[in-house]
């Protein structure tokens, strides 16, 4: 017969991933144990491996949760069926609002990529490659000139990712310049106007 999850199984699983994900962004993967996760979360060492088996797969649901989070992003706004330039912005700004509750987790997901197993490495760069497949998609869009020219494309695109990227190492959140604001900025910088919010699709 198959053992039932307690009630609080995933409020305490997340906890874990949040807390690992704010010690690996701080001491790194090599620098953070599993007894220094325990404490921070107020767990056994024990309940933290009833929940995972390895450091690696801790390290792996911390990168798979955020970027899982940007793969629905690009979900979401493609659902909507807006015209290219505004889907792009809209996708900008999604993002930033995203990047500004989990700047541990992009750092992780920046830094720490090959500290992962190979086999888990390639399932977070899959989906890493599906969000920026689905950018590049919009700036050929937007700019036809990019339409048969795969590497200035892509350098374009990364150019574009790399703004919002790193913002996790200098924007304050509770400074007078908002996440929106910042969307507004890369939107200006790479032609394409001031976004909308994103509306649920129907």
């Amino acid at each position: 017969m198959a053992r039932t999850q307690a009630p609080e199984y995933e409020e305490r699983r997340e906890k874990i991933v949040e807390k690992a994900a704010d010690l690996i962004a701080e001491l790194g993967f090599r620098g953070t144990t599993l007894g220094e996760l325990a404490i921070a979360c107020e767990y056994s060492k024990s309940l933290i491996y009833y929940y995972f088996s390895s450091k690696e797969e801790i390290l792996y649901a911390v990168m798979a949760s955020h970027v899982d989070v940007l793969v629905e992003d690009v979900s979401n706004v493609t659902a909507l069926h807006r015209p290219p330039r505004e889907a792009l912005g809209m996708l900008i700004r999604t993002f930033m609002q995203h990047y500004v509750g989990a700047a541990s987790r992009q750092k992780v997901l920046l830094n720490e990529l090959n500290s992962l197993p190979e086999d888990k490495r390639a399932i977070v760069v899959a989906k890493q490659r599906r969000v920026i497949d689905a950018v590049q998609s919009l700036l050929v869009e937007i700019e036809p000139s990019l339409r048969g020219d795969e590497a200035r494309a892509r350098v374009k695109t990364m150019l574009l990712l790399g703004m919002i990227n790193w913002t996790h190492t200098w924007f304050d959140h509770g400074g007078p310049v908002s996440s929106e604001d910042v969307a507004d900025m890369v939107c200006e910088l790479i032609g394409i106007g001031r976004p909308i919010s994103p509306q649920p699709a129907d």
